[in-house]
């Protein structure tokens, strides 16, 4: 099943976590495509994403926690170029979890799990 397949869940997770970003940027008034792709990346990098992951790890549930795992844990062979490998698998796990809510129609969990997101960074950035 879809469900089960961490990469599957990831490939979602990432399109809608991109979109939430674009669309949180637009309502703050970003214009120009140059600081939209640049401000973008600050939230949706695979480093900006693990230091999410760390960050909300505590307030996962018990079936979010092993979503994010079976994301984390699968063996996919894209070499990472500007994280680690460490790095690179958490925020597949994160994508993953966002992917598998999007996908199970938890709308409210989702963007709350996004809002904490957007709200982190913006604080790491201050």
């Amino acid at each position: 099943m879809i469900l089960e397949n961490g990469l599957v869940l990831a490939y979602i997770g990432d399109a809608i976590y991109e979109l939430k970003i674009r669309e949180y940027l637009i309502n703050n008034n970003y214009s120009k495509v140059n600081d939209l792709h640049k401000h973008a990346i600050e939230y949706t990098s695979a480093i900006s994403q693990a230091l999410i992951l760390d960050y909300i790890y505590d307030l996962l549930t018990t079936e979010e926690i092993e979503i994010y795992k079976r994301g984390r844990n699968t063996g996919g062979t894209h070499k990472p170029k500007n994280a680690s490998l460490n790095e690179y698998r958490k925020a597949t796990g994160f994508e993953a979890l966002v992917g598998y809510l999007y996908l199970k129609k938890i709308y409210d969990r989702m963007d709350e799990i996004i809002n904490i997101s957007i709200d982190f960074i913006n604080n790491k950035k201050s």
